[in-house]
């Protein structure tokens, strides 16, 4: 056996965990078989005994992967370590059936076997099932959704037409749950999502913004030439689309009642998570009008006399683009009180998939995968952000699926969105004079970023020539007008 990552053991076998064997014991390391990824294990210590064990995993029936064996406890890691190799040489040469734990129901699904025609697949499903570049997301998410349950019973046929990025963003809001170590209960149908674990429950809605229906007044990010287009589109046109979407889903009842109201839900922390997929590359950009309509303040730079930053606060009363109209502050509107706060991550795409893929050792020897972009400047004073750019496939590259998350939080929820639930995201506050308090324990806090993708190098060859050059970032100097130049 050979030891692999944390990270590449919870894309493998994390989805079996009880998010409550945290307060039992500790994980120390993790294993797979030599020759494949069929069988894995870890070894943890008991947290009262501090005595240590060996648990194996292997496929059950529908290839997901859960505990098959636990070996004797021990008095030290390396007694565990040896039992531990023994059983996974064990489990390895096993007929598979002797894994099964009876209680799968039907047969395992081929989430990637088209089951429409071709002329209605979705573009990026088709790119995500046929493109090498790709391979390291389309493992990474078939090893998810064999525990991703299924309610609505219309998964697949969604997550391969019409509906592949609502589906894909809720694939991202599992993940980052299921990494912050809650289970997820797939009992009810709404909301998408009731998480329970140590640090306590929530249940939160997945929303989507697509691309407009509305007749010719569609703007994409591609469109915007000028300055001038720019602060319109984030200050008017995306404040709505937002507004739009996150209204309609306040307003949705289930069984008539509100999700708020619904006996699982009632009493608990509820969010709203919201992804924008309203044009290509969008969501790179549309932080900022997302936060604007939430709060519904405008926040502009000047400087004191001693050359210190100084933030100028103005209230924003509503939007207008063209004919329609909506009013700024989601928070202030009528019945928002009873959602705790609005969840967002622009990095919730196909993207981020490969990237966690790739970081999960599916990359492929000749795929290489550079990612750049804009992350917070935790310089008081600074009014721009840092650019950065890395080669995901080098060492010492690090991601979770958390990264990137923002969290913003109701000022007049009835029952907050305690931080504490999602300690590793990014939680913004607004204080009473249309200030933005902002806490975080990351230290990398991407904005925005593009992943390019490079098909037929030689991966080891590329990183030889960087000679350790794979991890840039530089600041732009305060007062120029395009931070990359």
């Amino acid at each position: 056996m050979k030891k692999i990552s944390a990270s590449r053991f919870n894309a493998i076998a994390g989805y079996a965990r009880n998010p409550m064997t945290r307060a039992i014991f500790e994980e120390l390391e993790w294993y797979e078989e030599d020759s494949a990824s069929h069988v894995v294990g870890m070894i943890v210590q008991d947290r009262i005994d501090a005595d240590y064990c060996g648990v194996n995993f292997a496929k059950d029936q529908h290839h997901r992967f859960r505990c098959v064996n636990l070996t004797d406890h021990c008095t030290t890691a390396n007694q565990a370590r040896t039992l531990l190799e023994q059983e996974i040489s064990r489990a390895s040469v096993a007929e598979p059936s002797t894994h099964f734990q009876g209680d799968e129901n039907g047969n395992a699904i081929d989430f990637f076997t088209p089951v429409r025609e071709r002329s209605v697949l979705d573009a990026s499903f088709i790119q995500l099932s046929e493109n090498r570049g790709f391979g390291a997301a389309k493992r990474i998410i078939e090893l998810m959704m064999r525990w991703y349950g299924d309610v609505d019973g219309n998964f697949i046929e969604q997550f391969q037409t019409a509906g592949f990025d609502q589906r894909m963003w809720e694939l991202y809001l599992y993940a980052t749950f299921v990494e912050a170590r809650y289970g997820i209960s797939d009992e009810f149908v709404a909301p998408d999502f009731c998480c329970s674990g140590l640090e306590g429950e929530f249940c939160v809605e997945a929303v989507t913004i697509g691309k407009s229906q509305g007749g010719g007044e569609e703007v994409t990010a591609a469109s915007l030439t000028t300055d001038e287009k720019i602060a319109e589109y984030l200050e008017h046109y995306m404040p709505i689309r937002f507004g739009t979407a996150l209204t309609k889903k306040r307003k949705k009842k289930h069984h008539g009642q509100n999700y708020w109201d619904l006996p699982h839900v009632k009493g608990k922390p509820f969010a709203l998570a919201v992804a924008d997929f309203s044009s290509v590359l969008s969501m790179t950009m549309t932080r900022s009008a997302l936060e604007l309509y939430l709060f519904g303040y405008k926040h502009k730079e000047a400087r004191n006399a001693d050359g210190s930053l100084k933030i100028i606060t103005e209230r924003v009363q509503r939007h207008q683009w063209k004919k329609k109209k909506l009013p700024s502050g989601f928070f202030r509107q009528k019945e928002t009180e009873n959602i705790g706060a609005v969840i967002f991550n622009n990095s919730g795409t196909v993207a981020k998939f490969n990237r966690m893929g790739v970081y999960c050792g599916f990359g492929a020897d000749d795929v290489l995968l550079i990612r750049e972009g804009t992350m917070a400047n935790n310089d008081p004073n600074a009014s721009k952000p840092k650019y950065f750019r890395v080669v995901v496939n080098s060492d010492g590259y690090e991601e979770s699926w958390i990264e990137g998350m923002d969290v913003y939080h109701n000022p007049n929820a009835t029952i907050p969105f305690p931080p504490e639930l999602l300690p590793s995201a990014t939680h913004h506050f607004l204080l009473e004079d249309g200030q933005v308090e902002t806490r975080t324990s990351a230290e990398f806090h991407p904005f925005g970023s593009i992943t390019k993708h490079m098909i037929g190098v030689d991966v080891q060859e590329c990183l030889r020539k960087l000679d350790g050059k794979t991890h840039v970032v530089f600041t732009p100097k305060e007062g120029t007008k395009d931070a990359a130049s």
